[in-house]
């Protein structure tokens, strides 16, 4: 008689899809004009469409439909332009109607993907399988009362866009690319503000195991509600063990449905996984079907905006910047705006990402802004870079004299602000060899350790000359000057 051969826990690779809820910033919701906005007192933001009451109908928002098609675009999908809604049926206190209006078999978006950078600079390629649109629930409060639990409503009727992906992930660090690329997608397209800390953005992993060279997929536990990377990354990862302990113990995988305990990075069981016809799927009735003409379409394509990785690529083409530095200006909307600002009026193209990823990222991070808050404007700034590269003011004056005078001088003229504040290098070649005169006799000591190899203390001299000119000289000149006089 055979026996079965244990099979070794690293001999098991991780198969995970997901589906990613993302709440819409529409002002309305989805099939009613109630107010969609988050924050609102307990069951503010009602009426009778969100009630369910007897005879109340849905009514569409069109908004809804372009953030989605905007969002399929972007994901690469083939936009369906004929598709409907349906009923999902399930009974839960916060849903007042007894089922969810959602998609099923013709969803808005089909068969996309997503490229993704991974830490090793590997780019992996994820499956979109679907977007659909839907309604979200209500939410239940159980810790208002001792005897009861209480219902809110607001947020019954938001319009969610639900991202299904192909099973196509095979590391917890492949889930958590996808999700900020995701986030950073949703916020440049102005589909969702992506906040995972109110719900905006929320997370169900779809977790298998199987023996690595394989191709049939295991028995899949889905893990409910994430609400941020990192505890995608935890659920992901413990669940994966938990998985391989049950098979490599001789025990079956039992598909159902879990829960994440943030706290202690364990999941566990919350009810048994429902099947698609548990759900009794059926076309609502209320709703007529979705036609997308070519005209809207084509808009919605004209007026999509370009893409991060698009301008990533051609930040670092165009202007000579790193990776980092491109990914941070793709990323930052209002960045990237002050920067195509700022671009005609400077000189070097590549000193302007120089300060705005650099000295002005800082100076907005001290004072706790945004750029949209900064009070020097783009041409103000591409003045200021353009004086530092004419070498006609120190970049260190720049930073810690001009541009405050420029912030508390309303439409300063930085130009004749410089030079009234006398902040601009004085081209006294006399008076700057004195200077450095009297440093190298100040320092004797440093000017022979210098001339017996120590080089390093260059930077002193120059430190010790700028001093005596109060920033108003150019440091190469005085560099030229020093090791002349070192000969």
């Amino acid at each position: 008689m055979s026996t079965k051969t244990a099979v070794s826990p690293s001999e098991f690779e991780l198969v995970s899809g997901l589906e990613i809820h993302v709440q819409l910033n529409t002002q309305t919701k989805i099939f009613s004009s109630d107010s969609a906005s988050f924050g609102a007192k307990p069951n503010e933001h009602i009426s009778a469409v969100s009630l369910a009451l007897p005879g109340a109908l849905p009514k569409l928002n069109k908004e809804v439909v372009a953030k989605a098609i905007r969002m399929g675009l972007a994901l690469n999908c083939t936009i369906n332009q004929l598709n409907f809604f349906d009923r999902k049926n399930y009974f839960y206190a916060d849903l007042p109607k007894g089922y969810q209006i959602t998609q099923d078999n013709k969803p808005i978006c089909q068969n996309g993907y997503l490229n993704v950078t991974l830490s090793n600079g590997e780019e992996k390629r994820i499956g979109i399988n679907r977007i659909h649109l839907e309604e979200d629930a209500g939410k239940s409060m159980h810790d208002q009362n001792d005897q009861y639990s209480y219902v809110d409503l607001n947020r019954a009727g938001v319009p969610l866009i639900e991202i299904v992906t192909e099973p196509d992930i095979r590391s917890s660090e492949e889930a958590s690319a996808l999700l900020t690329e995701m986030r950073k997608l949703v916020r440049h397209l102005n589909v969702s503000d992506g906040n995972m800390e109110e719900g905006s953005l929320r997370c169900d992993a779809n977790i298998s195991i199987r023996e690595a060279g394989t191709t049939e997929f295991g028995t899949r536990c889905e893990v409910k509600n994430l609400n941020s990377i990192r505890n995608v990354r935890r659920a992901m990862d413990f669940e994966f063990n938990r998985q391989k302990e049950v098979v490599t113990t001789g025990g079956r995988i039992i598909q159902s449905t879990l829960n994440f305990d943030a706290e202690e990075g364990t999941t566990s069981p919350m009810r048994s996984k429902e099947e698609a016809n548990d759900y009794r799927y059926f076309p609502d009735p209320d709703l007529p079907p979705i036609h997308i003409s070519d005209e809207w379409l084509a808009q919605i394509k004209a007026s999509m905006p370009e893409l991060p990785a698009e301008i990533s690529k051609r930040l670092v083409k165009d202007y000579g910047v790193n990776t980092s530095e491109a990914t941070l200006l793709a990323e930052d909307t209002e960045l990237l705006a002050y920067l195509n600002s700022a671009l005609p009026a400077v000189k070097n193209k590549k000193s302007l990402v120089n300060w705005l990823t650099g000295s002005v990222r800082a100076l907005l991070s001290e004072q706790e802004i945004s750029i949209s808050e900064f009070k020097v404007s783009p041409a103000q700034l591409a003045d200021v870079i353009n004086l530092v590269d004419d070498k006609k003011i120190t970049q260190q004056i720049a930073l810690q004299q001009l541009l405050p005078l420029i912030i508390n001088t309303e439409g300063a003229d930085v130009n004749k602000l410089a030079a009234d504040h006398s902040l601009l290098i004085e081209e006294n070649g006399d008076e700057l060899a004195g200077f450095v005169d009297q440093v190298l006799s100040k320092y004797e000591a440093q000017v022979q350790a210098y001339k017996k190899g120590k080089k390093g203390v260059l930077g002193l001299f120059v430190g010790e000359v700028m001093k005596l000119a109060k920033g108003k000289a150019d440091p190469q000149k005085i560099n030229e000057l020093l090791q002349e006089k070192l000969k």
